[in-house]
């Protein structure tokens, strides 16, 4: 029975993974004074995607869905946000989605180390968010130096601003309402 819930899960993680590509993250906003009701994070879905894969099913199905999503996107679909296929490992944030596995199973594992609470998984999915950053920002180094004749220090630095610095605190708030989200799942569908 383990099994077939992990391979459930895995299958629904790849298509949460997959799908939440196409759906822009926004937070509500309550200002009687605004025109506007919600405001973009300028993000997608899809680290939310990937930490609450990992917070449901755990580490293997977290680990083995974002595994299929990289296989997918490099050999089959054009899945990743710009497209696919094998040249988009020349694509500096090639980096942050071969953490997404490590990421989703980092999660996984924490998450369901302990009795479930909110606190718990809010730690799940900062420690999955940081471990995919850790990636991101490693295959970044890496690319810069690859290409270190081609590109500067600042050239690096402005990598950095715009796939980390940027990004980190939508997606900050992405990891606390995924862990939010999870804890109310996790206490429908296990307790």
């Amino acid at each position: 029975m383990l099994f077939v819930n992990e391979l459930l899960w895995t299958i629904i993680g790849l298509l949460l993974t997959i799908f939440s590509v196409f759906v822009e993250a926004n937070i509500a906003l309550n200002f009687p004074e605004a025109d506007f009701s919600h405001m973009s994070l300028g993000i997608t879905f899809q680290i939310g995607a990937v930490l609450l894969t990992g917070c449901i099913g755990g580490k293997n199905a977290g680990f083995l869905s974002q595994f299929a999503y990289l296989l997918l996107g490099l050999f089959v679909y054009p899945i990743f946000i710009n497209g696919g296929g094998l040249q988009y490992i020349g694509q500096p944030s090639f980096g942050y989605i071969l953490g997404f596995a490590p990421g989703a199973w980092l999660c996984g594992w924490l998450s369901f180390k302990y009795k479930t609470k909110l606190e718990i998984l809010l730690i799940s999915t900062v420690s999955g968010l940081l471990m995919i950053h850790t990636f991101g920002l490693i295959y970044l180094f890496s690319f810069w130096m690859l290409n270190s004749l081609t590109l500067s220090i600042t050239d690096f630095l402005n990598l950095v601003v715009n796939y980390s610095i940027y990004p980190i605190f939508s997606q900050l708030i992405l990891a606390c309402t995924t862990a939010f989200v999870a804890f109310i799942l996790r206490n429908i569908l296990f307790d």
